[in-house]
């Protein structure tokens, strides 16, 4: 097992009404408060109103910006950043899912600096300072509520870049599962095939030392599975709603690859998918996935595959290698396509051929992916290519 450090000290508030406790937090950080949040939905749900009452409850003055937009855009980020110059914002509280929360770290530190906000992703920018941030969270997914990192789209260059900052660590975070029972099935289940992909990220390392790891990783997989076709089914039930919410935390808040040390491989060629696209990054996530652990099997690493259908799908472990390997594939594909009933290919989504190589090229930075198996510019468009 590699060294490592952890330390993680963002406040969770975990439970039906949390946000309750958001007045106490606020008065920690300062009077003028940046209100973040997205299409407007936390308006029609009534969560808006709690959160304004508990601003004054905590006698501070609120600025807003809304609107932000899922893959949030540079130009948010930048609007909010001369809002909390203009008005001395003392803190930023973000509502609502992984896209409003990363918007609102990556103002946190632009409102530091005198540089344009996305010096941090094209120059890489040291990030040495950020307003704090308070998040309440209304979609399981992304675990921006219990990281310090977030992606940022910039239209104008096509590109997604997503990087981690230690100051961009949440303060607190609220997490009331029963602010997520208006999600969508299918906002569900594109919440669901992401945080599947964050653990399977770190699940499917070259690392084969980490016993006690890989079985909380197999538990968390287990638990998205079990309860994602609950909550589908009924989306007020407070049991899987919770136990998704809770995951979705845990899956990438660095526990999961302590002692681990690879790249990740479906989000960078994920990224590509949206920046040029705009789709949702769960579904991506979810369309690549089963493709990348296809074309990555051989006989070097089939025993990690094996480990995950005996361990996560309860496959007989008597059958040879190869065939638990490939029976995993089929059992994750069907879990992502038939039980969650996303789309499955490439043409569904209109992501177009010609644009594989561009893309596949950005993926890898013009070098390699150095993942579970590493991944030129030509393996990630055969990948591209069994996604059609």
């Amino acid at each position: 097992m590699k060294s490592f450090i952890y330390d993680l000290p963002t406040k969770i508030y975990f439970g039906e009404n949390a946000t309750d406790n958001l007045n106490s937090e606020l008065k920690n950080y300062g009077k003028r408060v940046l209100l973040c949040y997205g299409g407007g939905s936390i308006k029609k749900t009534g969560l808006y109103d709690k959160v304004i009452e508990q601003i004054k409850k905590a006698g501070s003055e609120h600025f807003e910006l809304c609107g932000i937009e899922p893959n949030p855009r540079i130009d948010s980020v930048r609007e909010g950043a001369k809002i909390c110059k203009e008005q001395n914002i003392d803190v930023i509280l973000a509502v609502g899912g992984g896209s409003t929360l990363d918007c609102a770290k990556w103002i946190a530190a632009a409102a530091k600096v005198e540089h344009d906000a996305w010096d941090f992703f094209s120059e890489w920018a040291p990030v040495n300072d950020a307003l704090p941030v308070l998040t309440v969270l209304t979609l399981s997914a992304t675990g921006s509520e219990m990281n310090c990192g977030g992606v940022i789209s910039n239209p104008q260059t096509k590109d997604k870049i997503g990087r981690l900052a230690r100051p961009l660590l949440p303060k607190a975070s609220f997490l009331d599962p029963t602010l997520t029972y208006t999600v969508s099935a299918y906002q569900t289940a594109c919440g669901s095939a992401d945080i599947l992909s964050h653990i399977l990220e770190v699940y499917f390392s070259p690392n084969n030392d980490l016993y006690m790891l890989d079985r909380c990783l197999e538990a968390m997989m287990k638990t998205v599975i079990k309860f994602t076709p609950i909550a589908l089914n009924k989306p007020d039930d407070y049991e899987a709603r919770a136990n998704l919410m809770w995951t979705s935390s845990w899956a990438i808040n660095e526990f999961s690859k302590t002692g681990k040390t690879h790249e990740w491989s479906c989000h960078p060629m994920e990224h590509e998918l949206s920046a040029l696209y705009d789709i949702t990054h769960g579904l991506g996530l979810a369309i690549l996935t089963p493709r990348f652990l296809k074309y990555c099997l051989n006989e070097q690493n089939v025993d990690k595959y094996v480990q995950f259908g005996v361990n996560v799908f309860d496959i007989d472990k008597a059958l040879p290698k190869m065939e638990i390997a490939n029976l995993a594939i089929d059992k994750l594909s069907s879990f992502l396509f038939e039980d969650l009933k996303l789309d499955s290919t490439f043409t569904q989504v209109k992501i177009k051929q010609e644009d594989f190589p561009l893309m596949a090229q950005k993926a890898c930075e013009g070098g390699t992916i150095k993942g579970f198996v590493e991944l030129t510019a030509s393996d990630i468009e055969k990948i591209f290519e069994m996604c059609i």
